[in-house]
């Protein structure tokens, strides 16, 4: 199609959503392969962008974006204003993708290990060779018909990638384990238990009149939390009456400090205080009859014995119990009078051994004020439009972790083999998966960095970057409609011209290719994983439906990739809410100690802004991310509550050792106003052994030191229920700020802080 210059104009404009138009109008297909050299000629220098719409699996929930691309070289990356998650928004995560791709420390090709495990010592192979030992190794577990002894370790996958794994693990009989450090176990199995569904529900923020939210940092890190702060944005700016946000939470997080009201609960009191607020809405009459009859068994006084008054020093401290009691009162009335309400649980309050009862409690708050399955309440996702697309990403409890490193330590485990996850850093070492790994006789990483995992592994097949492959993904959660993501390359492999022989692949290529080596048939369309997204594009177009319809498949393929996706509004989820079951009596916390006077402090790691669970640890942009409520960077902090500190006689920037009993590790103090008393606060994210040049040596790993303890019920780790020591080095370092010296605290000449009054101003 030509383009007169007047219509060039137009549909540029100057911005990303007319430079997707401009993709799908003319674009040479010969762009491209085109690849920026470091001199470049000055007849390739076109001075022209194009823009490509793909997703980005920085975060938890993949985004929608457009790359904007020059001379082959990727340059600046924005949100989609089309994909539904997060309309034209985009995380701090997502720009530092660039960074992922260009990085210096990429694995440039193929390695094999030469010395010792762990001696960070390898020599670079071809890919002919790589394959083959891969191939080799699993051929040799087959033969002896012991193929349950390879385990494929990843990141949780959807979409089309989760489909190729889930095929060739289970057609070679082995074992797929999905990792993620803070894991969603508990709050799936909540969702499964209240609501009767398997895949998680989309939360109506933006509708919403009233929010409840126990625990989940849902402005911060939370599951999805571009989406959720695009409904935010709405929620508190829309064109209607301003909503009302209370936290409740054991420390001061991001979502706490932009609510109207945050209660502080101390750790694994949130179902209790979840379950004080229902017995409150039940006996005054203020909530759904019906849903009241179904919680309570038919009992009004099921739930007397978390009346306010009777539960409110157990929640907080006594001093503040009185005041506990009539603040829980208010928030019940207004939860139900103030809608449409929602209550929404997760992070610290699901990481306690009590988890899954607390999560449970919280979550049937809504059927009493009616907000289940309608707007600005609980909106039930749909089955994926792809009956062969899992309908969410599969995931394994910290349980089976324990059990699998059992496994490892008894020989049972002969092949591992890791891709998109790092348990080596992630795991607590009271676990001793570090030291079962070395029982492991071959291991196979396919990062394309050297993570820690990866640095203990015998063979490196490195992947390509996301923005150099292909893919797809069903968003977890949903909007409330069917909607299936396609990630299409927006440069060529940065490390194609190594030849051939070494680079980089993708992840799924790899495994069809070994798939056909071994003689397994994966039941898949085509020999390349293009191929297979490109089968599962024709079952879309076959629909006829949606928001992509063309009249032949390569238009319609077209067409899906310029938008980056295909989405069907009205694809909705037909189910009705299901009556709940009866509330759970709430079991109390259980915590690794009650040695008060040797661990005083409840240890409540997050993960941060920037590194999020420690896979951008690697990336300077994202370690020179400030956190939003600190604004420190680039190390391990500790937040502790001002007067604690004050009276431990530490400042910003001394060094601590937190202690626990199993492990110790240390942080640079930040003393902190918001934080309760009797607990401390630390990022996780940092100190890894390896990772390259921005993320090896550099600060401490929290999760070392957690306690192996778990949730009673689904078996996964209750990483808010260690208790820790804090006792000084003697050190100090400057700790690394936004706003650098500047003092969030004024002192005076003792070194207290000083009170500052309307009159100080």
């Amino acid at each position: 199609m030509a383009l007169t210059r007047r219509q060039f104009l137009t549909l540029m404009g100057g911005s990303a959503a007319g430079a997707v138009l401009f993709q799908a109008c003319g674009v040479p297909e010969e762009e491209l392969i085109v690849q920026s050299p470091l001199e470049m000629p000055e007849d390739l220098v076109t001075g022209l962008d194009n823009w490509y719409a793909t997703l980005c699996h920085q975060c938890p929930t993949s985004e929608g974006v457009v790359v904007r691309v020059m001379e082959g070289r990727a340059k600046k990356i924005e949100g989609n204003l089309d994909y539904p998650i997060n309309r034209g928004r985009h995380s701090v995560r997502c720009e530092a993708a660039l960074q992922d791709l260009y990085h210096p420390d990429r694995i440039r090709g193929p390695l094999l290990r030469v010395g010792d495990r762990g001696s960070d010592q390898f020599e670079e192979i071809s890919w002919t060779d790589a394959i083959g030992r891969l191939t080799y190794q699993l051929q040799r577990l087959k033969d002896s018909g012991n193929q349950s002894a390879m385990v494929t370790v990843t990141n949780p996958l959807g979409g089309h990638l989760g489909m190729v794994v889930e095929r060739f693990v289970s057609r070679f009989g082995g074992r797929h384990l999905p990792y993620e450090p803070l894991e969603r176990t508990t709050l799936r199995a909540a969702i499964k238990q209240v609501f009767k569904q398997d895949v998680m529900p989309d939360f109506d923020i933006e509708n919403a009149g009233y929010i409840l939210s126990f625990g989940a940092d849902f402005l911060n890190t939370w599951v999805s939390p571009v989406r959720y702060g695009r409904g935010y944005g709405q929620f508190r700016q829309g064109d209607r009456q301003r909503g009302t946000l209370v936290h409740v939470d054991s420390r001061f997080s991001m979502t706490g400090a932009n609510a109207d009201e945050w209660l502080h609960v101390n750790p694994g009191w949130e179902g209790v205080l979840a379950l004080s607020m229902a017995q409150v809405i039940i006996s005054e009459g203020l909530g759904d009859t019906a849903a009241a009859e179904a919680l309570t068994g038919g009992d009004r006084n099921h739930l007397d014995r978390f009346a306010p008054e009777m539960v409110a020093t157990k929640i907080s401290s006594a001093i503040e119990a009185g005041a506990m009691a009539r603040k829980i009162r208010r928030v019940a009335t207004e939860f139900t009078r103030h809608g449409p309400s929602l209550a929404i649980g997760g992070g610290s309050a699901a990481a306690h051994t009590n988890g899954l009862s607390n999560l449970v409690a919280i979550y049937s708050l809504n059927y009493l004020v009616g907000s289940v399955g309608r707007p600005g309440g609980i909106t039930f996702n749909p089955k994926p439009a792809l009956d062969d697309l899992p309908s969410s990403a599969a995931t394994a409890s910290f349980a089976d972790w324990r059990r699998l490193s059992e496994a490892m330590g008894q020989g049972q485990v002969q092949a591992l083999m890791v891709r998109g996850a790092d348990p080596w850093h992630g795991l607590p070492d009271s676990v001793g998966f570090k030291d079962a790994i070395f029982d492991v006789p071959f291991i196979f990483s396919f990062s394309g960095f050297m993570d820690d995992t990866t640095s203990m592994s015998d063979l490196i097949l490195p992947e390509h970057n996301q923005l150099e492959d292909w893919g797809s993904d069903v968003p977890d959660p949903g909007p409330g409609y069917q909607v299936v993501g396609f990630q299409q390359p927006a440069v060529r492999p940065f490390l194609e011209d190594r030849g051939v022989h070494l680079g980089t692949k993708g992840f799924a290529d790899i495994l069809l290719t070994v798939s056909q080596g071994l003689g397994l048939n994966l039941g898949l369309a085509g020999d390349t994983f293009r191929d297979v997204l490109e089968d599962g594009a024709l079952h879309l177009f076959q629909k006829n439906r949606g928001s992509v319809k063309a009249a032949d498949f390569p238009s319609f393929w077209n067409g899906v990739l310029q938008r980056g996706g295909w989405w069907d509004t009205t694809a909705r989820s037909a189910e009705p809410p299901a009556l709940p079951d009866a509330l759970p009596i709430a079991p109390e916390p259980v915590f690794d100690t009650q040695d008060d006077a040797r661990y005083p402090f409840h240890l409540v790691p997050f993960a941060s802004t920037s590194l999020g669970d420690g896979r951008g640890a690697h990336l300077p942009w994202l370690q020179a991310t400030p956190d939003p409520i600190t604004t420190a960077t680039w190390q391990t902090w500790v937040e502790i509550n001002h007067r604690t500190a004050e009276d431990m006689g530490v400042v910003e920037g001394d060094v601590v050792r937190l202690v626990s009993q199993y492990g110790a590790v240390e942080a640079l103090v930040y003393p902190h106003p918001g934080m309760p008393p009797d607990v401390v606060s630390v990022p996780i994210g940092q100190g890894h052994r390896a990772g390259g040049r921005y993320a090896e040596g550099r600060g401490s790993n929290v999760l070392s030191i957690l306690a192996p303890l778990e949730d009673e019920t689904t078996g996964a780790l209750a990483w808010a229920a260690t208790r820790v020591a804090v006792e000084k080095t003697g050190r100090w370092i400057r700790l690394p700020k936004f706003e650098n010296s500047v003092s969030e605290f004024p002192v005076d000449e003792g070194g207290h802080v000083v009170q500052i009054t309307r009159h100080d101003t």
